[in-house]
């Protein structure tokens, strides 16, 4: 039996990029380069490298642009969903297109952070640690301390079968959430909502015990603003790559 791993994923490219202003004024958030290279492509390429079939990448603000720069992408294949009209936030745009989905768990990712590998491939290494009977959820978390652009108290603590709980308020956590998971479709099977937020569904298998994480190998970086930008290609350069 070969290991598993998704065939989907779903690329959160619909946000208004408020906080990467002024860089955001005329380009939407993910088109913006970091080290050269589009936010947007150093996601979908490391899908590419992992082996995904298929992402589904959901635009709103500046579609057009981000519609572009994709057509001529070949792997992983590429499906727009359209929210031009409505910006469904990031629940809403999964339960929007569960039927592209399909029945298996998906991998998730945002478009405002990059990592650079360590000795293996992280998505490969999230998708292996996947177990369908205690999971609901899967999440790829770095290591606070140690990821370039993180300015907050952390997001989770994680126990030594990889069990996650949220962090405690008025207290930091040894881990955060780099954006990249994977996630049953079933859990938005019965929404009604048209725009709800993805975090409590996250918050809700923390507290029923199937929220699990992985760590990332490597090095991780998040970019939601322009000052993060300069801050990440400063690293990357005084580490060569």
């Amino acid at each position: 039996m070969s290991p598993f791993l998704p065939a989907k994923a779903m690329v959160f490219a619909a946000g208004l990029g408020t906080r990467m202003r002024p860089l955001t004024d005329r380009l939407p958030k993910p088109l913006v380069a970091v080290a050269g290279k589009p936010l947007i492509d150093h996601t979908l390429d490391r899908f590419a490298a992992a082996g995904v079939d298929m992402a589904i990448v959901n635009v709103h603000y500046l579609a057009g642009q981000i519609e572009a720069h994709l057509a001529a992408r070949k792997t992983p294949k590429i499906l727009i969903s359209d929210e031009r009209e409505k910006l469904l936030d990031q629940g809403g745009g999964i339960a929007k297109v569960l039927p592209l989905l399909g029945p298996e768990p998906f991998f998730l990712s945002n478009t405002d952070a990059f990592w650079v590998e360590g000795p293996a491939d992280n998505l490969q290494n999230l998708a292996a640690a996947w177990d369908s009977e205690k999971m609901d959820i899967l999440l790829l978390v770095a290591a606070a301390a140690a990821s370039v652009g993180v300015d907050s108290p952390g997001d989770f603590n994680m126990a030594p079968d990889g069990r996650l709980t949220r962090r405690p308020e008025r207290e930091a956590a040894p881990f955060v959430y780099t954006g990249v998971a994977i996630v049953k479709p079933g859990l938005f099977e019965a929404e009604t909502r048209d725009i709800f937020p993805l975090a409590p569904f996250f918050f809700e298998a923390a507290k029923t015990g199937r929220l699990f994480g992985r760590r990332l190998e490597g090095l991780w970086f998040h970019v939601g603003t322009p000052q993060a930008i300069e801050e990440a290609e400063k690293k990357l350069a005084r580490g060569g790559i």
